[in-house]
């Protein structure tokens, strides 16, 4: 925050106090700006909860749309500003919306690589489906609760000492962040090498769904999801680590270009590529931690119908795959 001193701003008016020296951010944001910024997100999380509710695909939908939720309140929270730039609440508000909302889309992602390793063959990865996605999504979580926990610690702290300790509880969680999402990068880097390497190695039930446009648009959709998140996540961690008070923690321009519209990329790319429109709601379920069983598998019968629909279960006996 800007102010430093003991000084109450709850009573401050634009008449009265220095926006650089009293207000919570240096400077008033732009409303056109931020009122666009929501509404864009108003429509992904609208489009996502119709998506995951025609699809069935429950965890990535609660991901997703807790994600956007956040997003939405983080920039009405700059909306208020712009209304009242002294008001503690609306930068509190601001602040945990827009730090933590990441953290549950990264959570929907890590759900998808599960999904995609089963699609093409289990033994060519590091590790289970199953380990990597609960390992990612722990590490996603005590992210998330590191950073909502800072946010909370320097957002309601009344001295400098308080304050810094909310940002380096932030910083931390941030940091763990794009750890996770490198390690991420490199897992899924290292399966793709893998893939092309054992072309023979890969499960014949899905050739048609993996060599189709929308498997193929899907991956890149990820892919440039996580990049765009962590370009987001890296910026907000040089943010913090110069303070609320730095230069970057106060460049409305350099927000509004490597904050929302990174996200936005991210969720676009992810709402056009959906993975229950693109594998169907049937595959999504069996294709994540049981698809196969003691007694039985659940075969999938390919059938280029051009949509994803164009998979037909059969149950046959575990002896005969």
């Amino acid at each position: 925050m800007a102010n430093s001193t003991t000084f109450d701003s709850a009573d401050c008016t634009l008449a009265t106090c220095s926006v650089k020296e009293y207000g919570q951010i240096q400077y008033i944001p732009n409303l056109a700006g931020n009122v666009i910024y929501a509404g864009i997100f108003g429509v992904l999380l609208f489009s996502q909860l119709f998506l995951g509710i025609r699809h069935k695909t429950w965890g990535y939908l609660v991901g997703m749309l807790c994600g956007l939720a956040l997003e939405i309140v983080g920039y009405i929270g700059r909306i208020m500003l712009h209304d009242n730039i002294f008001d503690k609440n609306s930068f509190i508000i601001y602040l945990i919306g827009l730090t933590i909302g990441p953290a549950f889309l990264t959570a929907a992602i890590y759900l998808c690589l599960g999904r995609i390793i089963t699609l093409y063959a289990i033994e060519l990865s590091l590790l289970s489906p199953r380990a990597i996605t609960l390992i990612f999504v722990f590490c996603d979580f005590v992210s998330l609760l590191l950073q909502a926990a800072g946010g909370a610690i320097a957002s309601t702290s009344d001295t400098e000492a308080d304050n810094q300790v909310g940002i380096n509880v932030m910083i931390a969680g941030l940091a763990s962040q794009v750890v996770s999402l490198v390690i991420f990068i490199a897992i899924c880097a290292h399966f793709g090498w893998k893939v092309l390497k054992n072309p023979i190695k890969l499960d014949p039930q899905f050739t048609t769904l993996r060599n189709s446009r929308r498997f193929k648009g899907m991956l890149i959709a990820i892919a440039v999801a996580v990049l765009t998140i962590l370009v987001r996540s890296v910026y907000r961690l040089a943010e913090l680590q110069q303070g609320f008070d730095g230069k970057l923690a106060n460049n409305e321009l350099e927000f509004m270009i490597l904050e929302g519209p990174m996200i936005f990329v991210a969720v676009g790319l992810l709402t056009a590529y959906h993975p229950g429109w693109v594998i169907g709601a049937k595959l999504w379920v069996e294709a994540g931690f049981h698809l196969r069983t003691k007694k039985s598998v659940q075969m999938y019968k390919e059938v280029d119908t051009g949509s994803q629909e164009g998979f037909v279960m059969e149950q046959r006996p575990a002896s005969m795959v």
